[in-house]
């Protein structure tokens, strides 16, 4: 069973900072690309920001330059580094990985529940 657990979320005025955690655990054998996506209420489910497990980072437009994306093979977790946070980043924040679990050999894709991000003006 494999799992990913966001954290870091809240309230934050803007202009301030957050860093949003994403670990994976379970029965894992390798982790392909992870990545942040994020919903904000009537809206789609958009990409922000994505990390190949070679280090290669692809970023919204809306979010290049404030925010970054990292990740820690050892500890199978991806970071979301947010500065200079505006209120139309507020949204709930999913984690999302291509996982290849022991019990397989093609990667399938895996979410977290999510974490709430709220920017006040």
């Amino acid at each position: 069973q494999v799992q990913l657990v966001e954290s870091g979320g809240g309230l934050v005025q803007a202009g301030g900072s957050l860093r949003l955690s994403c670990v994976a655990s379970g029965s894992i054998r390798s982790i392909h690309t992870t990545g942040w996506y994020r919903e904000a209420p009537g809206n789609q489910r958009e990409l922000v920001a994505t990390i190949t497990s070679g280090g290669s980072t692809k970023y919204a437009d809306s979010v290049m330059g404030r925010f970054t994306i990292a990740r820690d093979n050892a500890r199978n977790t991806v970071y979301l580094q947010m500065n200079n946070l505006k209120p139309e980043d507020t949204a709930v924040y999913y984690c999302n990985a291509d996982i290849v679990p022991h019990s397989g050999w093609h990667p399938a894709g895996y979410w977290g529940q999510g974490t709430q991000v709220t920017v006040s003006s």
